[in-house]
């Protein structure tokens, strides 16, 4: 249901470089170890939506999420983030730089960015026939089930 961003960064060559591997250091909000080693990243859902349909329920989210990156310094702070960059790339849109940042208590440099990506869902199609019951395709199988 929600992006696959660590799936996504974890198989980058490029992103385990930088993060590490054992573990890759890309955490949700609030889910960064008390004195993680740095560089490490968080992300954040900010918003999305489904693409609606008349007739059928969605068979796509949009996730417009936050992803933070935090290092001892600016170097490597812009380091990991361009290769998080580089990662979702392919499968997601950066769509805004939020700024970079030196938090005044722990100097630890951070540099922001926006990425919309839309998520398929698991069932690819989905139509109401005229009885009211719902076809829903998933991996070639048709399921029937009372609306």
């Amino acid at each position: 249901m929600f992006p696959p961003i660590f799936t996504t960064c974890s198989a980058s060559p490029v992103v385990t470089a930088v993060l590490g591997s054992s573990p890759t250091r890309i955490y949700p909000f609030g889910e960064a170890p008390q004195n993680v080693a740095k560089p490490y990243a968080v992300w954040q859902t900010l918003s999305g939506s489904p693409e609606n349909y008349l007739g059928r329920l969605p068979d796509i989210d949009l996730y417009i999420m936050q992803i933070d990156v935090y290092a001892a310094t600016v170097t490597l702070a812009r380091e990991a983030a361009e290769a998080i960059r580089d990662a979702v790339e392919p499968v997601a849109h950066v769509t805004s730089w939020n700024g970079e940042f030196r938090d005044s208590e722990t100097n630890n440099y951070r540099v922001s960015f926006t990425v919309d990506w839309w998520v398929e869902r698991d069932f690819l199609i989905q139509l109401v026939d005229s009885s009211g019951v719902y076809l829903a395709e998933s991996g070639g199988d048709l399921l029937g089930v009372e609306a």
